[in-house]
């Protein structure tokens, strides 16, 4: 029995998270997930707020507050929550967060979600028009940035995912209005039902991180 361990920006538990990719991973994987903020009150939480829009990461604690936490933050926290899993024995290891992030302690091998997204889109869209779904405003600068490529125009639109259908389905007529060839939702949190809504406004492939994800995940541990 094969064992993925999920390290969270946020808190454990995730049950959203780990009943995903373990619906992507083979049979009968055990899967572990730990936060990088695990063992913080809300207080402390509260006390490491972004310094900047390319500092500002989306996550959802304990007990489902939503919250803008610094990116160094995380990074700094993360090496430790990636050698508790690694200390738990598992036989791959994703960091569940679709933002870019430099070299950690112990990131050998760890498979970052950015890099299966990125590799995707830049397969399905050589040149054309991606729509981008971003948990808040102040994150699209950096983000379509992040994205961008020679022969692509980015559009970003921002919808947090905890938001329900109809919140959704208003924010993906806008991104359609762009008239997209391809949609990325660039969060971890976004769910199957917000892709669902979406897809039904903008009507062209839809790339769920979550999802895409696990699927690879799945290569590694068959």
């Amino acid at each position: 029995m094969s064992t993925l361990g999920i390290v969270t920006i946020g808190q454990a538990p995730r049950d959203d998270i780990v009943d995903l990719f373990a619906a992507q991973a083979p049979a009968g994987t055990k899967v572990i997930l730990r936060g990088a903020l695990d063992g913080l009150s809300d207080a402390e939480v509260d006390a490491l707020p972004p310094l900047s829009g390319a500092d500002t990461l989306y996550t959802r604690l304990r007990g489902g507050r939503d919250v803008k936490i610094s990116k160094q933050a995380v990074i700094d926290r993360s090496p430790d929550t990636l050698a508790r899993l690694r200390a738990d024995g598992c036989d791959a290891i994703v960091y569940a967060c679709t933002g870019e992030f430099p070299a950690m302690d112990g990131d050998a091998g760890v498979l970052f979600p950015s890099r299966v997204l990125s590799g995707i889109a830049e397969g399905l869209l050589p040149r054309g028009r991606l729509g981008l779904l971003v948990p808040f405003a102040e994150q699209g600068e950096k983000l379509a940035a992040k994205w961008a490529r020679n022969g692509v125009a980015v559009t970003v639109e921002a919808l947090v995912p905890s938001a329900g259908p109809e919140e959704a389905a208003v924010v993906a007529r806008k991104l359609a209005s762009t008239r997209p060839d391809l949609v990325a939702l660039d969060c971890m949190s976004y769910g199957p039902a917000t892709k669902a809504a979406v897809k039904a406004e903008v009507k062209v492939p839809t790339l769920l991180a979550i999802t895409a994800t696990g699927r690879v995940l799945r290569e590694l541990l068959d």
